[in-house]
């Protein structure tokens, strides 16, 4: 079955899940938790992302976030890739770390906001890895310090705050209640998608099912609301021509750019065509015969240079401002 694409849209909540392939630890040990968060902090700013939860988990992470000026998909891109770089190398390993798509529910701010950032917040006590929420006030792998003022980081604590109508300490006091009182809650499958489909009834006649989508958390006026924002998103999106992305890769590896698009064993320009073939399928949404028929290459030797493309970009992943400029 296809995977269904993300909506990826600005000025909308994101509860994003990032999973460790087949389950394994993407987190070892503390230095690779700050690793983590320095290099989210500084995205953050570069891409003017609001953060207002997040919280690191032995093999995932939980985030809370809504995108401004750049699509949420630059953020990721650049968080994931040069983290796992950093952590390959470390641990002498090769291949992927995380799994191949991130998660990303858009969520309805009201009545979910506050709700979500209690539940990604008290993960770390849902898993055991902290005994108590008194705990989870000193514990430096959540934001859930940081909205006490314990901790600093690039996080929106004033929107949290602000919604306990308190000022300052009292404020502060308000949350840690709020925090305290979802500890019952336990796992809630609504926050993770679908919430809106799993509360409705079956199909039955006479039954209004509201219109519900699996990568949305909200009402069906919510729903439809975001469908129509992505289908006009779609409309004025343009893609980025393929010789002008042939011609930035071509620039970032010092190659000339009408080399790339005839075959070629030379490595050089068989590594370049594959990372063309990568940032054309993979990221921007070109279908492979496009591209095929731009490089002079038939849909089999798309399907191989876009996983050299990906192996090169791995090594390499200042090659995705080749694209980031113009998304």
């Amino acid at each position: 079955m296809p995977r269904t694409p993300r909506l990826d849209i600005p000025h909308l909540l994101h509860h994003v899940i990032i999973r460790g392939i087949e389950r394994c630890d993407i987190f070892r040990d503390d230095e690779d938790r700050t690793r983590f968060v320095e290099r989210l902090g500084a995205l953050l700013r570069e891409t003017s992302t609001q953060c207002y939860a997040w919280a690191l988990m032995r093999n995932h992470v939980h985030l809370l976030l809504m995108p401004m000026l750049q699509p949420l998909s630059v953020l990721m891109r650049r968080l994931l890739t040069g983290y796992a770089v950093v952590f390959n190398r470390k641990y002498s390993r090769s291949g992927h770390l995380f799994q191949n798509r991130y998660k990303s529910i858009i969520c309805e701010e009201e009545p979910y906001f506050l709700e979500l950032v209690r539940y990604i917040h008290l993960n770390p006590v849902r898993a055991g890895a902290v005994p108590s929420v008194d705990d989870l006030s000193d514990y430096p792998w959540t934001g859930h310090a940081v909205v006490l003022g314990k901790r600093k980081f690039s996080q929106d604590t004033t929107a949290v705050l602000d919604r306990f109508g308190k000022p300052g300490e009292a404020a502060r006091a308000s949350y840690l209640q709020f925090v305290m009182d979802g500890v019952p809650f336990g796992r809630q499958e609504k926050f993770v998608g679908g919430g809106l489909h799993r509360s409705q009834p079956d199909f039955e006649d006479g039954v209004d099912i509201e219109p519900f989508d699996t990568r949305i958390l909200g009402g069906g006026g919510f729903v439809e609301h975001v469908q129509e924002q992505v289908s006009d998103h779609r409309l004025r999106s343009l893609k980025t021509p393929l010789a002008l992305l042939a011609r930035r890769v071509a620039t970032e590896l010092g190659l000339n750019e009408k080399d790339l698009q005839w075959p070629s064993k030379t490595k050089s320009l068989s590594q370049a065509r594959g990372v063309v073939c990568y940032l054309a399928v993979r990221e921007i949404g070109y279908k492979g015969t496009e591209v095929g028929r731009f490089l002079h290459i038939g849909p089999t030797g798309v399907t191989l240079a876009v996983r050299r493309g990906e192996q090169a970009i791995h090594q390499n992943p200042e090659l995705m401002s080749c694209i980031s400029k113009n998304r």
